[in-house]
């Protein structure tokens, strides 16, 4: 199995102070289509209360022009409202959910409890049906700030819990950048082993000095699925670090290029974006 690049620009302006306008949006979103992406995690459909600056999905999601070498499109929702207004939109193949397993950040992030994220997460597969995949990610995946319980167990069971629903794709999401690279090794060990028809992947927030630890920990233990974005833009605003982003998409690559790992990235349309994307985040 090739490895999977999925590029989230979501992640990077959801949290961006600075509103970016839509026709932004619109050719930077349309550039990332041209690189060769598998995925490309575009927008939310979310309280435009909650990310202001992800109002306008729908506009951007009119205004896709050409996707190209099979590149998917991937919104995140948080609740079943969102889900049923992402069926309209035949141009997206998955839907994210973030389903935290501190209870702390489930409220901060959601405002539901543990256990009524779950009982959405039922409803939204439902809702989803056979139009698109639902793609699980484990917020919290390795550790938390709020002093609550966490330990691998308790990652592995709640992989359990959503594997048994019939998610096929869990994302584990170091969301405050904390990951330890024995907990990556085993969790991905431990996750390939137990549920093969689950494929899983990682989304790191990451410093300058931690990311190729953490990827080369989660590759070398069958990880084939890495979402990261370019200039590193983004993450957790929990995390109370400067340094703290998303992994940045280069890096990524560079790891993947550095060990003849193919990643089918058109290497002039990538430069393109990648230009874009200083402009729209400075």
């Amino acid at each position: 199995m090739a490895v999977k690049i999925i590029e989230c620009p979501r992640d990077a302006m959801q949290g961006f102070k600075k509103p970016i306008s839509t026709d932004d949006k619109i050719n930077y979103l349309n550039l990332l289509c041209q690189v060769g992406f598998d995925i490309i995690d575009c927008g939310s459909f979310v309280s435009a209360k909650a990310v202001p600056q992800l109002a306008d999905t729908h506009l951007v999601l009119n205004a896709i022009e050409e996707i190209k070498n099979n590149t998917k499109l991937l919104c995140i929702i948080a609740n079943e409202r969102g889900a049923e207004e992402s069926m309209v939109f035949k141009n997206v193949t998955y839907l994210g959910f973030p389903f935290s397993i501190s209870e702390s950040f489930q409220h901060r992030n959601t405002n539901k409890s543990i256990s009524d994220a779950y009982s959405t997460l039922k409803n939204i597969i439902h809702i989803s049906g056979q139009e698109k995949e639902v793609v699980v990610y484990l917020s919290m995946g390795f550790g938390n700030p709020y002093q609550e319980p966490w330990s691998t167990e308790i990652a592995l069971e709640w992989c359990k819990k959503i594997a048994d629903l019939g998610v096929k794709t869990i994302s584990l999401s170091d969301t405050i950048g904390v990951a330890q690279v024995q907990d990556i090794k085993t969790l991905f060990n431990q996750c390939l082993k137990l549920y093969p028809e689950v494929e899983f992947g990682a989304h790191f927030h990451t410093r300058p000095d931690t990311f190729l630890a953490n990827i080369s920990a989660a590759y070398e233990s069958g990880c084939k699925r890495f979402d990261s974005a370019m200039r590193g833009f983004g993450g957790c605003p929990f995390a109370n670090d400067e340094l703290m982003g998303n992994l940045p998409t280069e890096s990524l690559i560079a790891y993947l290029n550095s060990i003849k790992e193919n990643t089918n990235i058109n290497q002039k349309a990538f430069d393109l974006a990648y230009q874009k994307a200083g402009v729209i985040f400075s």
